[in-house]
């Protein structure tokens, strides 16, 4: 590699320029220091075909900024360029990823098409994640949207799809995404997403491969895996139905064989109501009771019968206690009676809770802690990338007033108190019956702190809920947070440590300071933070992008509190626009219901 300095003529864009493709980008950050002082940092570019002239590898957005002024009619002086040795694809790929990564962060489509290329070009998934320092399964996960139609990873990349929609849509063929393409072109028609995406593309429910008793591989079953290659389904439901049963005969022919009266299996989707049965040993005449799911999952309830049984059982005494259990005799109902029943009796319930909304909401509540069949609520996990973050999360004033009414709560509702959540985990869920009995017995300002704790640890950190919430309550940082080591560690852009400056000690320190470098900037901050080395203390501060609304210090932009704020002032004005439309329409909008 080589310094020199080459006429703006004799340069061009790169294909491997990892932001090659299309528009020119943004450069308005970069124009006033482009007239001023002329390209400082080099560009990184390397021979072509032509004699003299060169492509850029890494340097597009300084290219941009330079052509602009140009056309400006301003002076251009021949730019600072580091050469590459010719024909490595895979380093200039690499440098332009790089270079990339540390300003502007590029979207995952744009990722993907240089991972590519860097894959064909020699490198392993596991040399690009140690380059680009990315975990090997977030490479992996980039990669599979080359599983995607052209046209969806567009959509992603302008953010008309999510990534929750965008991993189930790695699981679709190809038919089916172009299925699914033309259902998102029509206006009049649904469009599945997020997890109802998943269900469409299977047919109803998706079978997980977990929940095969039998070898999947072995079966030879066609098997689709989602975006980050964690999650496997079955892609021939009859075909995995068909072994499934053959395997839960073969378990029962077994249980037959170890001596167990009868082995009962249940009709796919009858559920295994625990109430109904009691334990019976295998010489009582217990019988083992095959529970089978939809979703592919079987139960095998070992030692049951039913509490009528268990009733006779323990009522005859003598001899008749030992007495064995005969084999069972026909339902008083049918499967599909049993189905007409539960559903109306679900109806009519559903119509009265329509007018309960007290009710409503402690059985609400009750479904988050204890958990439903039909619900998924995670509890924020509060994952930090640093030691030093967690630590200063952990004991910041904030957690530590949450933790202490979290802890109330738990008592209230009889949890141990050192359960480290309210709401329920896989593990440790308590049934919702005894649950949503306590809540009934709890008066309605209890039962709203109940809910305010479970919603706080519900809330998504760095999600709109954030933002608007704390814009509603006027949440004030000052009273939660103050610097700390951590803060500082990572506040390390200059052009922001000057603007902080400029905060905490006025404009005049920030413009006498302009030269030095970070570390005497964190300095003054600290002294005015601090009232220490004859700076006078600047009082309860708190960095723009922390306060409701955020705000960012540059142009640059990448902060996720703004972007966030962003999107909620977007929503709303959008909302307003609905509003004003429907009261300018001339009809009257009634009430839900009288």
């Amino acid at each position: 590699m080589k310094l020199d300095f080459i006429d703006l003529g004799n340069l061009s864009i790169a294909a491997a320029n990892m932001r090659g493709k299309g528009k020119d980008p943004d450069v308005t950050d970069l124009l006033p220091s482009i007239r001023a002082r002329g390209v400082l940092v080099p560009l990184l570019v390397r021979p072509n075909c032509s004699e003299g002239r060169f492509e850029i590898v890494a340097g597009r957005r300084r290219f941009t900024a330079v052509g602009a002024v140009a056309r400006e009619g301003g002076a251009v002086r021949p730019i600072p360029c580091a050469i590459l040795d010719e024909g490595d694809d895979a380093d200039a790929l690499e440098a332009s990823m790089l270079e990339n990564l540390a300003r502007v962060q590029p979207d995952e489509v744009s990722q993907w098409e240089a991972f590519v290329a860097l894959v064909k070009a020699g490198r392993s998934v596991e040399d690009v994640a140690d380059s680009f320092g990315f975990e090997p399964r977030a490479v992996k996960r980039i990669l599979a949207l080359g599983n995607l139609l052209p046209r969806i990873r567009t959509l992603y990349r302008g953010g008309e799809i999510d990534a929750g929609t965008v991993r189930h849509l790695t699981l679709a063929s190809k038919s089916q995404q172009k299925s699914w393409l033309a259902l998102f072109d029509d206006e009049g028609a649904y469009c599945p997403t997020g997890h109802q995406l998943k269900a469409w593309l299977f047919g109803g429910t998706a079978i997980a491969v977990k929940h095969a008793l039998f070898d999947v591989a072995d079966a030879r079953l066609a098997i689709v895996s989602d975006l980050f290659g964690e999650d496997s389904f079955i892609a021939d439901s009859d075909a995995f139905w068909s072994a499934q049963m053959a395997a839960i005969e073969a378990r029962k022919a077994d249980y037959l064989e170890a001596g167990w009266s009868d082995v009962v299996i249940m009709a796919r989707g009858d559920w295994f109501r625990s109430w109904d049965y009691a334990h019976a040993g295998k010489r009582k005449g217990g019988r083992i009771y095959v529970e089978v799911r939809e979703s592919g999952e079987v139960t095998f309830h070992e030692g049951f019968v039913t509490t009528k049984e268990a009733k006779r059982l323990s009522g005859g005494g003598g001899e008749d206690s030992d007495a064995v259990v005969g084999k069972p005799v026909r339902p008083e109902v049918s499967g599909p009676l049993n189905a007409y029943i539960d559903l109306h009796r679900h109806a009519a319930v559903r119509a009265d809770l329509a007018g309960h909304g007290g009710v409503a909401l402690r059985a609400m509540l009750a479904h988050v802690i204890a958990g439903a069949d039909l619900w998924r609520v995670d509890v924020e996990g509060q994952r930090a990338p640093k030691e030093d973050i967690a630590e200063s999360v952990e004991t910041s004033s904030a957690e530590t007033a949450f933790d202490l009414k979290r802890r109330a709560v738990l008592a209230v509702l009889g949890f141990d108190e050192d359960t480290p959540t309210v709401t329920g985990r896989p593990l440790n869920r308590p049934p919702f019956a005894p649950l949503f009995a306590r809540l009934l017995d709890l008066p309605d300002p209890v039962v709203l702190e109940v809910v305010a704790i479970v919603m706080g640890e519900t809330l998504q950190a760095g999600s709109e809920a954030v933002e608007m919430i704390g814009l509603h309550l006027g949440t004030e940082m000052r009273q939660h947070w103050s610097p700390d080591a951590a803060f500082f560690d990572q506040l390390r852009d200059r052009e922001v440590l000057l603007a902080v400056v400029g905060e905490v000690a006025g404009p005049e320190v920030a413009a006498a300071n302009a030269g030095e470098k970070g570390k005497a900037l964190k300095a003054i901050v600290s002294d005015c933070l601090e009232g220490a080395n004859g700076r006078a203390k600047a009082e309860a501060w708190v960095p723009q992008w922390m306060a409701f609304p955020p705000a960012s210090y540059t142009t640059r932009g990448g902060v996720g509190s703004v972007n966030s704020a962003a999107s909620v002032r977007h929503e709303l004005a959008a909302s307003a626009e609905v509003a004003e439309a429907q009261e300018g329409d001339g009809e009257e909008h009634p009430p839900l219901a009288a």
